[in-house]
């Protein structure tokens, strides 16, 4: 995969790209709309109101969505591939068996944000916000958390192989039953996060204890 800007860390360009016009939906109100079964391509979505949406096998691919209110949404089985997230708010929002590999999230607010299953691997979210959020059974390969922020959240049995987790606060999450392969203890904050004897054998092996 190709170097992502580390979105909410570095600046995010004053020259945004110029969409194509006739897949531009800006300033329109769908707020709850089901929007199952439908596609699209390359589409950007700009101040428009998701809020309370539901979807079930949507497929949206490289699309745009900026300043879009994701609240209460529910997604269920749907796609969201190498799309881009721009100061977008998830307040309550769920995703359950989504795929959303590579996408990119940049200046987001997540509040509540549940994530159930799926495949969120390649996913840009470097210093995302993301105290409290629940993330349980989610493929995330490969990953882009770093300096993100999950105080208190929930990242249990998901596959964290290759993730990017360098500066990363988990201070209080719950890790029991996720890869921790590529976790370096002495670069994340881990204070009363929670793992199993599994891990905690890995964590110990990272840090030059032998396991016997």
């Amino acid at each position: 995969m190709p170097n992502r800007p580390r979105a909410n860390i570095d600046p995010v360009s004053s020259r945004p790209p110029i969409p194509d016009p006739d897949l531009v939906v800006r300033d329109e109100d769908w707020y709850g709309r089901d929007v199952s079964e439908l596609s699209f391509d390359g589409h950007s979505f700009l101040d428009v109101d998701f809020s309370e949406v539901t979807g079930d096998g949507a497929v949206f691919k490289d699309c745009t969505f900026a300043n879009v209110r994701f609240n209460a949404s529910r997604h269920t089985a749907s796609v969201f591939a190498n799309c881009t997230f721009r100061k977008c708010t998830f307040f309550d929002t769920e995703f359950t068996g989504c795929k959303l590999v590579g996408s990119l999230f940049q200046q987001c607010e997540f509040t509540l944000l549940k994530v159930k299953g799926g495949d969120w691997s390649f996913c840009g979210l470097p210093g995302a916000d993301l105290k409290g959020s629940q993330f349980d059974g989610v493929r995330m390969r490969e990953a882009d958390l770093t300096g993100a922020r999950l105080e208190n959240a929930t990242l249990t049995a998901c596959d964290l192989s290759g993730a990017q987790l360098h500066s990363t606060n988990l201070v209080g999450a719950d890790l029991r039953g996720s890869d921790l392969s590529s976790l370096d203890p002495l670069t994340a904050q881990l204070k009363g996060a929670k793992i199993d004897g599994e891990q905690a054998a890995v964590v110990a092996t990272a840090l030059g204890f032998t396991v016997c």
